[in-house]
Order: C-alpha cells, then structure tokens, then sequence
C-alpha cells in the first residue's frame, strides 16, 4: 500500500451530508462525496491485510485494495479504470449499496473499517466531473441479437457488456422510463435518476437499443397493462432474437393478511413510492398517495420501509412509526462471531434520522375504520422462542393511522413472465437457473437465460450487477463458442 501505517494514523471519515430540517424540503442527493484530499487520506487506511476479505464480501468482487492505492497516488484515471473492471455502475453502488465489503475489512475486526463505499463514490463522481467515461463500442460487429427483458441493473450490465462484445442488444421496459426498480423504487434523495440517464446516453452509443412502455408476456393485470404502449409475445422474441434474457425485478410484494386490510388508505410501498419519482420527473399522477397531514405507520424494517419514512417526512405527515416484527438488534455486532461476514445488528438510516420512531417484535392483527377508510392499527407484542413466534399475553395496543405502507419485502418477480415463456420455477416462484457447472443462467427453455431478481429473488443492486455481468459471458459463449467477457 501507498502508506503502509496509514490504518494507524487516520480514522475514518464519513461523508458530509446536509443537516435533517433542510434535506427533508426537497428530493435531491444531499451526501457529498469526498474531496480529493479526503479521499487519499481515507485510501491510506486500507492496509497490508495480506488477504483481502474485502473482495470476496464485494458480489462483483472489486478490485478495493488496488484501487485504494490508486488513489492514494493520485492516479484517478487508473483506479476509475479497475473499479469499471469489475462494476459497470459503481454511481449506483457507491450511492445504494450497503457495502458488505466493509463488513469483511480486515481492519473493521477492531477498528472502523476503510471507508470503500465513499472512496467508490468519489472516484466514479471524479471520471465522470472529467470527462473520462465514455462510450466504448465495438470494433468489430457479430450479426447475433439480444434481448433483454427489464432494464434495472442486472439488465443494464447485461446489455452494456453484450454491446461492447458486438451484438445487437435490445433491452425491453414496460415502464415509461429505462431504469427498473432503480428508477421508481429508489427515491430520489438516495439516487438522483440523472445518473441512469448518462448511462443510458452512453449505452446508446455503444449500439444498445431500449424500447419502453413495452410487456413482454400475457395475462398481466390491468394496472400493469395500463402502462405499456404495447405487447410482445416470447414467441415474437424467439423468431426475432437469438437469445433472450430476463432480467425483470422481485416486485410481487409480502401481503397482510388480516381483517381491514382492504380499507382504504392501506397500500403496497411499491404503489407509494413509484408516485413521487414520477412527480419529481415532471410527470402530472393522478390521485398520487401522499402521506401529507396523515399518521403514517410503515409496517416491515427494511430499506423499502426505511425509503417509505423519508418520503413520508418530505410529504410532511403528521407522525411516523414503523414496526418490525423481528426483535431490535444489537447495537454493535460480535465481530469475534460473525466476521467476514454481513453482521446483524441495529442499522439506523438517514432516513430514520430525519424523524421516525421505530418499534421492534410487533405483529399487526387488524385494521379498523369508518365508511371504509382506515382509522387505526391493532398491534400486539411478540416473542421469539427456539425460532417460533409466539404474542405476548394482555400485550395488545391501537395507534392512530391514517396511511399504512406496507414494506415487509418482495416473494418473487411477477409470475406472468415467466408463465408465458413456459419456464421452470424453484421453490419461491424465481426462474430456475443454476450459476455453477454447464448451463449457467440458463433456464429450462432453449435460448432464455435469467439473472438478477428474476433468478435469485429479492436482492441487492450490486447482485443484479453481478448477475448481469456473469450471465452476460455465460450469452456471449453461447453464441459464439468462447467469451472474452470477465465471468
């Protein structure tokens, strides 16, 4: 490394942000990335671990320590170079991801570990305040066809790897805008949707082709039918391309299954949040759900709900609790136990910073309301026992509650795909398609492969980048024989 005592000299930084009362008026990024300063200074604590963790707890195994010492050096160019050797998007990541990588630093056994999520940051925000990401197209074209269905990451990285490699790559959307659920299920203040947009540029100049507000499939609801200009049939991609790949998002939401949830004001964070990126693109939506004025109660601990908390606080409600079902966590992790690997323990976001009180072990047994508009919650508390959930006796309380969002995860990606293409599931409705041995990411149909959430279910940005990435080699080798693609 660089400085080879710098774990001992400097502690960690984390990045500036604006204050709670100012961010919650608007919707833009409110994190700074670090200065040029800064971010050498934070590189010099990666240290001579010997055996980088760091690598193996990043999905697409990010060349950290390199890149660290990079730069350390001041040689930017170089580091952008191998951070974009393993992540096609690390503008997204740096923004979302909750850097598992940082769970596995060597250094975070006994300190606080190297700041890798910022110094990725700064260095994918420095390529591009300089000009240098840039197109990179093909030299040479192969005559094959792609399609991509679903343009959220893994369809994204797919694509753009697919295209530098010569194929003609079309990448389908039923939404208005290319994006998937990093588009209408990010919020804004985490992940400003211009970033998505100089990629698009970028992979358009690369040869990509992206057609939205186009299904693939049939049978869909009509909610979702009302957002396409048109239909595509697997059979129409099977003539048309050589090879297909699905890539849609885990978007069938967990249910509440309790009497009143059909009251009105009782609604899926997937219909919340959506609205909000539209209006904030400029869209005019009709009958937007706001949490304005209202006693707002999220119910399920997770990022979804933690995005619903910071929208409500921008909406201006009333008050805000979320629940969790699960016990609260420990505050710090038992690194002796559970390092390299991701810990459990109490996550406390920017979001929940802004105003939220959370409460943990609390399961929701109904809903009550007056002229079919919920009113209240009806909660009770929980135990947990050998694995097996169990109420605590006389523990039953009500809250006012004028909106309920309900954030407690996605089961699958939609079934309408992958029933119109015939393909085998696994157990938990995801496209069966194994990642080891011959076939990978190939499903039970000829010529269709699956990556991202349509494969693995609910998961992070960073896996669907990965995913993307590997099944694009898996694609690129069966068309041509061999792949010069990184696995």
């Amino acid at each position: 490394m660089g400085k080879i005592t710098g774990f001992m000299e400097f502690q960690r930084l984390q990045e500036a942000s604006e204050e709670p009362k100012k961010r919650t008026k608007h919707y833009k990024e409110f994190t700074v990335h670090l200065s040029d300063a800064e971010a050498k200074v934070q590189a010099t604590r990666c240290m001579d671990c010997g055996i980088p963790f760091c690598n193996n707890g990043c999905p697409v195994n990010n060349i950290i320590p390199d890149w660290n010492d990079l730069v350390y050096s001041g040689a930017y160019k170089q580091a952008l170079d191998t951070l974009h050797s393993t992540n096609n998007f690390p503008e997204f990541t740096g923004r979302i991801c909750p850097a598992p990588c940082e769970s596995a630093c060597t250094l975070g056994i006994n300190s606080d570990p190297v700041g890798i999520k910022s110094i990725e940051h700064f260095i994918i925000d420095k390529g591009w305040e300089s000009g240098w990401v840039v197109p990179q197209p093909p030299s040479i074209k192969t005559g094959k066809k792609v399609a991509i269905v679903g343009s959220g990451p893994a369809g994204m990285a797919a694509a753009q790897q697919l295209a530098r490699v010569g194929h003609d790559v079309t990448l389908f959307e039923k939404n208005d805008r290319i994006g998937g659920l990093l588009r209408y299920g990010i919020p804004d203040f985490k992940m400003e949707k211009s970033h998505i947009d100089l990629r698009v540029k970028q992979m358009e100049a690369e040869g990509v082709t992206f057609r939205t507000g186009v299904l693939v499939g049939k049978d869909f609801p009509a909610n979702i039918i009302n957002w396409a200009k048109e239909t595509i049939s697997p059979e129409q991609l099977d003539k048309d391309f050589d090879a297909v790949i699905l890539t849609g998002g885990a978007e069938q939401p967990r249910d509440l299954p309790v009497p009143g949830r059909e009251l009105r004001g009782v609604h899926f964070a997937m219909d919340f949040l959506p609205l909000q990126n539209k209006v904030n693109a400029g869209d005019k939506v009709k009958d937007q759900i706001l949490a304005t004025g209202k006693h707002v109660i999220v119910i399920g601990g997770g990022d979804t709900g933690s995005d619903c908390v910071g929208t409500s606080n921008r909406h201006g409600a009333a008050s805000i609790v979320q629940f969790e079902l699960l016990p609260q966590p420990p505050e710090t992790e038992n690194k002796p136990m559970v390092w390299p690997y991701w810990p459990t323990k109490l996550r406390t976001s920017s979001s929940h910073e802004e105003g939220c009180e959370r409460d943990w072990a609390v399961a929701t047994k109904r809903l009550e309301g007056k002229n079919g508009k919920v009113e209240k919650l009806i909660a009770a508390r929980v135990e947990w026992k050998d694995g097996r959930m169990q109420e605590v006796p006389d523990s039953e309380f009500e809250m006012k509650a004028d909106l309920v969002l309900l954030a407690m995860g996605f089961v699958s990606p939609v079934a309408q795909v992958l029933d119109a293409f015939s393909i085998d599931k696994d157990a938990r409705g995801n496209a069966k398609a194994t990642t080891d041995g011959d076939g990978c990411y190939r499903t039970s149909v000829d010529k269709v492969f699956a990556a991202g959430d349509m494969r693995r279910g609910q998961s992070l940005v960073v896996w669907a980048i990965r995913e993307g990435r590997q099944c694009a080699r898996e694609v690129d080798a069966f068309l041509m024989g061999e792949s010069v693609l990184p696995r």
